[in-house]
C-alpha cells in the first residue's frame, strides 16, 4: 500500500484544523469526539472528483446544520449509554447490573466495530435522486428511532442487547455519511472551519444529553421516545434543507470486497510509525472508556449516591469537563501549529487524563468527581486536538473513497472501545472494585506516552 501524503503540496504540514479531518471517532460512544472525516480524495456528489479542490457546493446553513445534528447524534449516544441503557438495566436486575452492561455494550460495539466504514462504502457507490449520503441518513435515523420507541418496554437482557445492537447500528449509519459530507461539500481551505462546528455541536451533545437522559430517568421510556423523535427531525431537516445533487447519472467504479476488507490491514514493517500511532490511540482510549462508560455505577457504588442523586450529578460531571475540552481544544491545536510539534502536546494530554483519574481514589467524593470530570476535560481536549494532528502524518494511503479513510481510524478507536465494558467489568467484579479500574487507567493511559515515541517522522 503506498503512503499517501495526506495534503495536496508534499512539502505543507498539516495544521491541527486540518486534521480534523481525519478526526476521532465515536462510534456509540458517550466521549466529546470529533468525528472522523476522510482525510483522502473523495468524489464528490455529481460525480466529480473532491478532495482538496473539490467544489465549494456548501450552502451557508450548511455549518449550522452540521453543529446541530451533531448535538442531537451525540446527545443521543451520551444520554442513552451514560444514562438510560444504565438506569434500565438496573431496573431488569440491580445485582447484576455492572455484568448486564458490559454484555450489552461489548456485543453492540462487536457489531458496530465495521458499521461506519461499510455503511460509508456503500454511501459512496449510493446513486439517487437525493445523492449519496441522504437515503442512508434518512434510513438510519428512521430504522434507530423505530427501535428506540420500542427498548424501554423490554424487561429482558436478551432482547434489549438485540435492540440495543439494531439501535447502534443504525446511529452509525446516519453517521458516518454524514461525517463525509465535510469532505464532499468544502473545499480544504474551509474543512477546518465545517470539521470545528462539528466538533462543537459533539461536545455539547455529549454533555447536554447526559444532562436531558438525566432529567427524563424516572422513566426511560419518555427518555428513549425523545432522542427518537429528535434523531428523525433532524436528520429530515438536514436533508431537506442542505439538499445534494443527484447521482442517479454518476458513473459507478467496479467494487471489490476483497480489496475493501484488505483496506484495513497496515503493515507495521512498511509503516512502523502508523503502527505505534495506532497503539498509543488505543491504549488512551481504552483507558478512557473504561471509566467513563462506568460514571453513573461509580457514583453510586464507588461514592455511595443514590441512584437518582447520581442521574442528577452525572450531568455536572459532563458540564465539567465540556467547559475545560472546549478551551484546551483550539488553545492546544494552536500551540502544536505554532511550534510545530505534536508529540509534546499527545503527552501532555495523557498525563492530564492520567493525572484526573488519580483523583477519585484519594478523593472518594463527589467533589473528587468533578475535579477529575475537569482535568480529564483538558487532557481529552490536548490529545484529541493534537493526536488527530499526528495521525494524518503518518497515515498511509490506498484508497481514494472517504470510507476507507474513515474505516483506518475508526478501527484505531473503536476496538479498544469494544473491549472497555468487558475489561471494567472484570475489573470491577475480580480485581478489587473500583479503585482497580482506576489503577487499569492509569496505567494504560501511561502507556499510550510510550507507544508514540518511537514515531520518528513527527516531532
Amino acid at each position: 500500500m503506498p503512503r499517501r501524503t495526506p495534503h495536496p503540496d508534499p512539502h505543507e504540514t498539516p495544521t491541527a484544523t486540518d486534521a480534523v479531518e481525519a478526526g476521532f471517532s465515536e462510534t456509540a460512544a458517550v466521549t466529546p469526539a470529533v468525528p472522523v472525516v476522510a482525510a483522502s480524495t473523495t468524489a464528490s456528489a455529481d460525480g466529480t472528483e473532491g478532495g482538496a479542490d473539490a467544489p465549494h457546493r456548501a450552502s451557508p446553513i450548511l455549518l449550522p446544520s452540521l453543529a446541530v445534528t451533531s448535538f442531537v447524534l451525540f446527545a443521543t449516544y451520551s444520554g442513552l449509554l451514560g444514562v438510560l441503557l444504565p438506569n434500565q438495566i438496573t431496573a431488569v436486575d440491580g445485582a447484576a447490573k455492572v455484568g448486564n452492561l458490559a454484555i450489552v455494550t461489548t456485543v453492540s460495539f462487536v457489531f458496530t466495530l465495521f458499521a461506519q466504514p461499510i455503511v460509508g462504502a456503500f454511501s459512496d457507490r449510493t446513486r439517487s435522486r437525493l445523492g449519496r449520503r441522504a437515503p442512508w441518513m434518512l434510513g438510519g435515523a428512521a430504522v434507530g428511532a423505530a427501535f428506540l420507541l420500542g427498548l424501554g418496554g423490554l424487561r429482558s437482557i436478551v432482547w434489549i442487547a438485540v435492540f440495543w445492537v439494531v439501535i447502534q447500528v443504525a446511529l452509525n449509519a446516519l453517521q458516518g455519511p454524514m461525517s463525509a459530507i465535510v469532505a464532499d461539500r468544502f473545499p480544504r481551505s474551509r474543512r477546518g472551519t465545517a470539521s470545528a462546528m462539528v466538533g462543537i455541536g459533539t461536545m455539547a451533545g455529549s454533555a447536554g444529553g447526559v444532562i436531558i437522559a438525566g432529567a427524563l430517568a424516572s422513566n426511560v421510556g419518555v427518555g428513549y421516545t425523545a432522542f427518537a423523535v429528535a434523531v428523525v427531525v433532524v436528520a429530515v431537516a438536514f436533508v431537506l434543507l442542505n439538499r445534494d445533487a443527484s447521482t442517479r447519472d454518476a458513473a459507478r467504479e467496479p467494487f471489490s470486497l476483497r480489496a475493501f476488507l484488505a483496506g484495513f490491514w497496515i503493515s507495521p514493517r512498511r509503516y512502523p510509525d502508523f503502527a505505534w500511532a495506532f497503539a498509543g490511540r488505543f491504549l488512551f482510549v481504552l483507558g478512557y472508556f473504561v471509566v467513563f462508560g462506568f460514571q453513573l455505577f461509580i457514583l453510586t457504588d464507588h461514592i455511595g449516591m443514590t441512584l437518582a442523586e447520581a442521574n442528577g450529578a452525572i450531568g455536572l460531571l459532563s458540564l465539567a469537563g465540556l467547559g475545560t475540552t472546549i478551551v484546551a481544544v483550539p488553545l492546544s491545536g494552536w500551540l502544536s501549529d505554532r511550534v510545530g510539534r505534536r508529540k509534546v502536546f499527545v503527552y501532555a494530554g495523557s498525563l492530564f487524563l492520567a493525572a484526573g483519574m488519580l483523583v477519585p481514589l484519594v478523593m472518594p467524593t463527589l467533589t473528587g468527581m468533578i475535579i477529575m470530570s475537569a482535568i480529564n476535560g483538558v487532557g481529552f481536549g490536548i490529545y484529541m486536538a493534537c493526536d488527530t494532528a499526528l495521525m494524518t502524518e503518518v497515515l498511509p494511503g490506498g484508497g481514494s473513497a472517504a470510507a476507507k479513510d474513515l474505516g483506518i481510524l475508526n478501527v484505531a478507536t473503536n476496538i479498544p472501545q469494544a473491549m472497555s465494558p468487558a475489561v471494567a467489568g472484570l475489573l470491577i467484579s475480580s480485581f478489587g472494585g473500583y479503585p482497580a479500574l482506576f489503577v487499569f487507567a492509569i496505567v494504560v493511559v501511561l502507556l499510550a506516552i510510550l507507544a508514540i515515541a518511537p514515531i520518528r517522522s513527527v516531532r
